[in-house]
């Protein structure tokens, strides 16, 4: 974790904030000031923190995003008790990491020429915002507390999440944060679901295939390929690629049979991403007996006018319906004779299409998309490029 003294090192402004005595720290992604005092209507004395968006470079240097502040408390007034004027913004919300941290509104002050730094942008809204305060309360109310705040990081990724932060979407990627999902199958559709969930923040990511990975799966795994892979098992293969970039992933040179019940504990959400009917039926068992959620992923591929043609499949159980599901026999529990995809390779993009998907899907029971119709089952036509659902 990238500590604020870690970034004072880095940042001449950022020291600046510190040396002064601001109660500077990060959470979530923003830069915060707290111990920033103003007067509320009645005059009394209340203290608020300044919330701001941040940029990072790289992991240690960080510039503003935008001369806009978030805000927690009410808003500040001048010594007669009317609200400060010419702050811009109103109300907003924010989800962030500590719970002393309530955002209520946000302000925009934008100089002529903007910002240079940080330590200006800060020194702005607090003069702003507590002047009036310290006209009646004197050092009572000085933002320079030396306070130390420790930095807390929500995050599963080893690199800095700025997306999040940025979009202010810190609440619905909240919604992942308990979720242990499983990869049953590193194939081609399981490879990208992988790297879909890998940039999700959800706890942990379990993944299990026994298979190699040789070149064809080269040919429809996302990705730069290294020649030193080749050979050697998918979990391997995949734990390496991606353990960089986040924490939690655990990947697993086994196979998930009817009595896996040991490898699935704990797990909230799984993805079947396995093209042989025995197989799936066994994984589906074990899934229904252990009352986990699940989606299962496929296609239907043949070559009857010389191009290729299809479906691409997705499915959904519940926990409550898992069964009923199970009887409209539309996942096969058996391998078809004649299916093209076990021989054509070059299908990278129906593979990130199925995980898509699918992962869409499991984000959609989530709340973090939005689901009006809550399909379980979608069939995408490849001849004529739609998706029927029901």
């Amino acid at each position: 974790m990238t500590t604020i003294n870690t970034l004072a090192e880095y940042n001449p402004d950022i020291k600046q904030l510190l040396e002064k005595g601001y109660a500077v720290s990060i959470d979530s992604e923003y830069l915060v000031v707290r111990d920033v005092y103003y007067l509320d209507e009645n005059k009394n004395l209340q203290v608020g923190a300044l919330i701001s968006k941040i940029e990072y470079v790289d992991n240690k240097r960080i510039k503003l995003h935008d001369h806009q502040v978030f805000f927690c408390g009410s808003h500040p007034c001048e010594l007669n008790g009317t609200p400060i004027r010419n702050m811009g913004g109103g109300p907003a919300t924010l989800t962030l990491a500590s719970n002393d941290l309530v955002i209520q509104r946000n302000f925009s002050h934008k100089p002529a020429n903007g910002y240079i730094d940080f330590f200006e942008k800060v020194e702005t809204y607090v003069n702003i915002i507590c002047g009036p305060a310290i006209d009646l309360y004197g050092i009572k109310a000085h933002p320079w507390t030396f306070r130390t705040v420790d930095s807390v990081e929500a995050s599963v990724f080893k690199f800095r999440d700025t997306l999040t932060s940025r979009a202010e979407i810190g609440d619905l990627s909240s919604k992942f944060k308990d979720e242990v999902v499983v990869i049953i199958g590193l194939g081609g559709t399981g490879s990208y679901v992988l790297d879909f969930l890998v940039k999700t923040p959800v706890k942990e990511i379990r993944g299990f295939d026994f298979d190699s990975f040789h070149v064809h799966n080269a040919f429809r795994s996302p990705g730069k390929v290294l020649e030193d892979e080749l050979g050697k098992r998918k979990s391997e293969v995949y734990q390496k690629r991606y353990e960089d970039f986040r924490h939690g992933v655990n990947l697993n040179s086994k196979k998930i049979l009817s009595d896996s019940t040991e490898e699935l504990q704990g797990v909230t959400f799984a993805f079947i991403c396995v093209d042989k009917g025995p197989a799936r039926a066994d994984i589906i068992g074990i899934l229904i007996k252990l009352n986990i959620p699940f989606i299962d992923v496929g296609m239907g591929l043949d070559r009857k006018d010389g191009a290729i043609s299809g479906m691409v499949r997705t499915v959904y159980f519940s926990k409550e319906n898992a069964q009923d599901t199970l009887k409209k026999n539309i996942t096969p529990l058996t391998d078809p004779t004649d299916d093209i995809y076990r021989n054509n390779i070059q299908i990278s993009e129906l593979n990130a299409l199925n995980a898509c998907l699918a992962v869409i899907k499991y984000k959609q029971l989530k709340g973090f998309y939005t689901d009006e119709n809550s399909f379980f089952h979608t069939l995408f036509n490849l001849e004529s490029l739609k998706a029927v659902s029901e």
